[in-house]
């Protein structure tokens, strides 16, 4: 049984060294194998420019293979191939895209430049809006790229005719604004030419968000906070074995922890230098650094170990302040083991105990 398909060659009407020419049959002598030995084709035109550039300047053909056929993926190969006719270029883009008038391939929506597009008249690729110079746009007439919005030349922006980057807002010049007609960055006001300071703990500091973030307290909270995990098939309680049975397949499963729960885990591993770096943040405050992070902070201004002992592995125990997650009262910590990733603490109080 013979199979249809499609095959691009040079511009000479060869390929990988061998001379073709239309209307004629041509046999291979010995084994076929798909990317090794024998002619190669695919089943869809689409798929060839996988393989070959999407150039005018190449030859298309439709192709018959009338002999033994394997296939893998999108490629298929065959010992006996028949070029049946050459396919014009407007075929081609005819057959390549499901939308009309596209000068790309691979698009479902009309008069496309570039590729894979399922808007309109898009000269970038893989936009969804209409009318985009950029790629991977959802909105319509962005020449930047990432766009949900409209109207933008910049990049990743919600809003709309921004020049600008990641914004919100709409007709932004600056970049990071949530607000509107901003030259200035990080607004979430309006017909801003100055970069606004930002708060910290609720309260007014001098400083703007790049010299906020550049504070080393903020740096170690960003660089520490982890919330998940992979644990290994070996490391895994019964419990969690029942929980996620996949872990016979992936060897494994990735943990994950709650926010307040993951900010614990981060300060139990800070140093006091790191800790008081945190306490030095413009307007620190306790109660709002626990109400936000669930830790505790009996003293934030002293300098003394709140733990007597600390190690990265092995079993370290003793005297560290931490809100208890059962009956909320402040306790210490009975026992800390960071043995295969463990995090166990028991409540002086209550009695009861929970793992991380």
């Amino acid at each position: 049984m013979s199979i249809k398909g499609y095959k691009v060659f040079n511009p000479d009407w060869t390929c990988r060294g061998f001379q073709y020419e239309v209307g004629k049959e041509f046999e291979h002598i010995g084994e076929i194998e798909v990317c090794q030995e024998g002619f190669h084709f695919c089943r869809k035109l689409a798929d060839c420019f996988s393989y070959y550039a999407f150039d005018s300047n190449n030859k298309v053909a439709e192709i018959e293979a009338t002999g033994l056929v394997k296939t893998k993926g999108d490629k298929s190969v065959t010992n006996k191939i028949k070029i049946i006719r050459e396919l014009s270029w407007f075929e081609v883009l005819e057959n390549c895209n499901i939308g009309v008038g596209n000068t790309g391939r691979n698009n479902t929506g009309h008069y496309n430049t570039g590729h894979h597009n399922t808007g309109d008249r898009n000269a970038g690729h893989c936009n969804t809006g209409h009318y985009n110079t950029g790629y991977d746009n959802t909105g319509s007439y962005n020449i930047g790229s990432y766009n949900i919005g409209g109207y933008n030349t910049g990049d990743h922006n919600t809003g709309h005719y921004n020049t600008g980057h990641h914004n919100t807002g709409n007709r932004n010049r600056g970049d990071y604004n949530t607000g509107g007609w901003n030259k200035s960055s990080y607004s979430n006001g309006f017909f801003n030419t100055i970069t606004q300071k930002v708060t910290s703990f609720n309260k007014q500091t001098n400083l703007t968000r790049d010299e906020y973030e550049k504070l080393k307290g903020f740096q170690v909270l960003n660089l520490s906070y982890i919330n998940n995990w992979w644990v290994r098939s070996e490391e895994m309680t019964d419990t969690e074995k029942e929980e996620h049975p996949e872990y016979q397949v992936t060897g494994g499963y990735l943990k994950t922890i709650p926010f307040t729960d993951a900010c614990r885990l981060m300060w139990a591993h800070l140093t006091n230098k790191e800790k008081q770096a945190v306490y030095e943040l413009p307007n620190f405050d306790k109660d709002i650094f626990e109400q936000i992070t669930g830790i505790y902070i009996e003293n934030p201004k002293s300098k003394k170990r709140n733990s007597k002992m600390r190690k990265i592995f092995g079993i370290v125990a003793k005297m560290f302040k931490i809100r208890c997650h059962h009956c909320g009262d402040v306790v210490e910590w009975q026992e800390y083991n960071t043995v295969l990733h463990r995090h166990i603490y028991k409540c002086r109080n209550c009695g009861k105990e929970w793992i991380w």
